[in-house]
């Protein structure tokens, strides 16, 4: 099978920002009466982020996401309402939305029926009477349409990908936006609600916790409330012909597992282990950061990669035991803790890759030494491309390559060898634990191991982070 790229999971086998929140562009206006300086000011419209320069808006942080939705597989049509709650971060007197979707009818804010234009993937709003800074505000996007994918620069599809039962929906880096007005990039997380009505026959699966099912009328409606922060690009609202199993994790989590009927033999392995991964990962990253758990295992054959969609990591055909463990140790890292900028995609890959190592080794199979040792890591030759691209910022076409998972990893088990298990485990358990449901860069992760290690680690992270060229010496 040929994999585009191993993007949430391996499925086969930055500028660096100084800690704190990242402050959008736009995000803070200018002090009301400041000499020849206008109150009011529109959002900036993106957050700054080199990879997706279009990604994000300033201006204002959004609390919750509201989606009603009709979809009919038949005629791949949607017929939606998105309702988002924000508060406004400056004074505004316009601001934009990250909309690639169906064609918008309405757009309303706090009632008032307001003048919108689109220019490519930004829905720009005009509200009036204007926002002012604090105020919290609601948007209501009315559209209909056909949503489709989203093309990335390594060729990956994303988006709202039409399957032969459904659609299969995922979102990272950039695909969210064709199906849902939003606020794109991982330092905005919100909440979320999804109200899908589809066929009778059909379920749609999102994340967090089933509210209600009910069916009249010869079709079926969902309601799925996702209660923790969550970034954008880890949204999904999957829907196709699922052999649904309810449980509960012997820890007391809820789990929704939906698989497609032809992919349940295939994929029983990885299923039946789900409980001992998480057991496993609690005792080594600390509590498990969400409500519910789960899995989506969908037949998306044209998609080929799966993704970390938080409480239900999905999967475009049948799920490993590797691939698996790699998907539920990114609830931890990359979707409690997400990247604050793209080019930190290492700190989401690098440690869900290190976790599925260690889990082989706890499951019986290749110990983490070995793997690190071996012929895809660094038994490469110094000569091979692999060493030749810098791992804290590898660049949008090579950011789902292998570097960032397999380097990651091994920059991660480096850095355990030299500091120790006791402050490797401890670094891992407090990175968790300080930036739950929020985000961080690598100059955090640098300083939280410094810190936890009493090393100073410059010349380490220099040489796995920020220089080309296969590590010698460390």
């Amino acid at each position: 099978m040929t994999i585009p790229r191993l993007r949430g999971a391996a499925l086969a086998t930055v500028a660096l920002m100084a800690t704190g929140s990242v402050v959008a562009p736009g995000s803070a206006g200018a002090a009301p009466g400041a000499p020849g300086t206008p109150r009011y000011t529109a959002g900036a419209p993106t957050v700054g982020d080199p990879y997706f320069p279009d990604q994000g808006n300033g201006g204002y942080d959004v609390q919750h996401y509201d989606l009603v939705f009709s979809y009919d597989p038949a005629t791949r049509f949607m017929d939606a309402t998105a309702t988002i709650t924000a508060v406004a971060t400056q004074d505004l007197d316009q601001f934009n939305l990250d909309f690639r979707g169906p064609e918008v009818s309405s757009v309303t804010v706090d009632g008032h029926a307001h003048a919108f234009t689109r220019d490519g993937q930004e829905l720009i709003v005009t509200p009036r009477p204007k926002l002012k800074a604090g105020q919290t505000f609601t948007v209501v996007v009315r559209y209909a349409g056909v949503p489709g994918p989203v093309t990335d620069p390594d060729g990956s599809i994303e988006g709202w990908v039409p399957t032969d039962d459904g659609a299969f929906v995922v979102g990272e880096p950039q695909g969210t936006p064709a199906w849902l007005p939003t606020n794109d990039h991982p330092t905005d997380k919100a909440t979320f609600r999804f109200t899908a009505t589809v066929p009778e026959g059909l379920t749609a699966v999102g994340n967090g916790q089933l509210l209600s099912q009910q069916t009249r009328d010869g079709r079926t409606t969902f309601v799925w409330d996702n209660t923790e922060p969550m970034a954008t690009y880890l949204a999904t609202i999957t829907i196709g012909k699922f052999k649904v199993t309810e449980s509960t994790t012997p820890d007391g989590i809820p789990s929704y597992v939906a698989i497609d009927e032809r992919l349940v033999e295939g994929s029983a392995d990885a299923v039946s282990q789900m409980p001992k991964m998480l057991k496993f990962f609690t005792e080594k990253f600390g509590p498990y950061p969400f409500a519910s758990t789960g899995a989506i295992i969908d037949y998306a054959p044209n998609v080929g990669y799966a993704l970390e969609t938080q409480t239900k990591p999905i999967f475009s055909n049948r799920a490993s035991v590797g691939t698996m463990a790699h998907e539920l140790a990114h609830q931890w890292y990359g979707d409690s803790v997400s990247p604050r900028r793209w080019s930190d995609i290492w700190l989401n890959e690098g440690f869900a890759t290190y976790a599925q190592w260690m889990y082989t080794e706890h499951n019986g199979g290749a110990s983490v030494q070995q793997t690190f040792n071996s012929s895809s890591n660094y038994g490469r030759a110094a000569s091979a491309s692999f060493w030749q691209i810098v791992l804290a910022d590898p660049g949008p076409e090579e950011m789902f390559s292998n570097i960032p998972y397999n380097r990651g990893a091994m920059t991660l088990h480096a850095l355990r060898g030299k500091v120790g298990d006791d402050a490797f485990f401890r670094i891992l358990r407090q990175w968790a634990a300080i930036h739950r449901h929020s985000d961080a860069a690598t100059a955090d992760f640098v300083a939280l191991a410094e810190r936890e290690s009493g090393q100073n680690l410059g010349a380490f992270f220099d040489v796995w982070l920020r220089q080309k060229g296969k590590p010698t010496t460390w």
